[in-house]
């Protein structure tokens, strides 16, 4: 199980807590400092479900920095998102194949 986890974010504090206090042995993964590749975000969103959209912090400034728009394709969304982590909504818990927007963070019990 990977959690990919941003220290200085409220939810995804609330969800490592919530994860630790069940004794969940979890990877830790801190995608600010070592950012996913593109193709690690192709299979995230495949696990996920959802358009890249959604997988997107679109009020951050570097999204409109980088002219992206709520309507680019997946593929531009994708890419910027490899190239800038800081526009990976967060926390993402996975699990057994599957996985989770920890928004609220009590999702990430969903793959328990």
């Amino acid at each position: 199980m990977i959690l990919w986890h941003n220290p200085r974010c409220s939810k995804s504090r609330a969800a490592m807590a919530l994860l630790e206090e069940r004794g969940v042995p979890v990877k830790v993964r801190r995608y600010l400092e070592d950012a996913p590749t593109l193709d690690e975000l192709t299979a995230l969103q495949q696990l996920l479900g959802l358009p890249a959209i959604e997988m997107m912090r679109t009020g951050e400034a570097v999204f409109r920095e980088m002219s992206l728009s709520k309507h680019d394709d997946d593929a531009t969304l994708l890419a910027a998102m490899a190239q800038e982590p800081k526009l990976i909504e967060r926390p993402v818990f996975i699990a057994s194949g599957r996985a989770v927007i920890g928004r609220p963070p009590e999702r990430v019990l969903e793959l328990l």
